[in-house]
């Protein structure tokens, strides 16, 4: 137990959320942006990342001396597992549950849009064009899911619920998981991606995953199907993904994260008919900041109390202890 206000840095870019003030009754709130991290942190208890794509962190840290835990707005934790937080013994939890069920349900709407059309149709009527086509069920549909954790398991039950034969793609092949059924070895993906009708990539950035979607691998790609992208967009080679889809080794992609965010101007992906670019906003539903703020004041209060945290992550297998990825 804690006799004392703790002291949270807030890392955040420049416009912090004005939510997260709420966190100024039960801590001593310090904001600090990139630069400001090093003077920031030193003497503080607690490290609270808003600016999750930040790099500063591993350069303050040396600043760090009397930090317990770091706590990530933001479910991916890649940016944070540099060696010295990862060898140190200061706690790293995440905000696993916010987004789950959002984003699984933005991954629904987009196989919606690509199977009846949509992105076609509003492209049509900003022309005032009336063009009958047919469109796909997507009652029957298969897709695999690479990333089984919290996010991907909240994707599964959505898919399934829809009427789409879900299977999963990890760090190691099983058969008889209770959402995905079989989940095949990620190093295995290029021999059963060409099964599947659509592709939905959730899963952590990692050694093992960064440029997981190369070449190779969307050339075995059904030429009819899909790429979604809600995981991080170094999963995916994106000259790789541009060439193939010029090249009709699939049909299209929904991409809400990229290499370069924003996405610059000069992309090919904005102009691509059969693509779908939206901006890191999957998970983002009215009320998240709040939901964020929330789970971290319950992890705060369980700090105070010397009471164990929830959603600690594995920081040497860099996802949720107790779940796989």
């Amino acid at each position: 137990m804690i006799n004392r206000t703790p002291t949270v840095v807030l890392l955040h870019d420049g416009n912090p959320p004005t939510e997260l003030q709420r966190i100024e009754a039960s801590a001593e709130l310090r904001y600090a942006q990139a630069h400001e991290l090093p003077a920031a942190v030193a003497g503080a208890d607690v490290l609270l990342v808003w600016a999750f794509r930040s790099e500063a962190i591993a350069d303050a840290w040396p600043h760090a001396e009397a930090l317990r835990w770091v706590h990530a707005c933001s479910a991916g934790v890649d940016r944070l597992l540099f060696p010295a937080l990862r060898d140190s013994e200061v706690v790293l939890t995440n905000s696993r549950g916010v987004f789950d069920r959002p984003m699984a349900e933005y991954v629904l709407g987009t196989v919606l849009t690509f199977a009846k059309d949509m992105h076609t149709t509003l492209r049509l009527q900003d022309r005032k064009q009336w063009q009958h086509r047919v469109t796909e069920r997507i009652a029957g549909k298969s897709a695999l899911v690479v990333g089984t954790g919290p996010i991907g398991r909240a994707i599964a039950g959505q898919l399934t619920a829809a009427g789409l034969r879900v299977s999963g793609a990890g760090r190691t092949a099983r058969s008889g998981d209770p959402d995905f059924g079989d989940v095949h070895a990620s190093a295995d993906l290029a021999h059963v991606i060409g099964a599947f009708d659509y592709v939905v990539l959730a899963a952590p950035l990692t050694e093992q995953t960064k440029g997981l979607i190369d070449a190779d691998v969307l050339a075995r790609c059904r030429p009819t199907a899909r790429l979604i992208n809600v995981g991080r967009g170094e999963l995916v080679v994106e000259p790789d993904l541009i060439a193939a889809l010029r090249a009709g080794q699939l049909a299209g992609a929904a991409l809400d994260v990229f290499d370069t965010e924003p996405l610059p101007a000069d992309s090919p992906l904005w102009e691509m008919p059969n693509v779908l670019v939206s901006p890191h906003m999957s998970g983002d539903t009215a009320g998240w900041v709040d939901e964020l703020v929330d789970l971290f004041l319950t992890n705060l209060r369980a700090y105070t109390e010397g009471a164990p945290l929830t959603n600690v992550v594995d920081k040497q297998r860099g996802y949720i202890s107790g779940t796989e990825n």
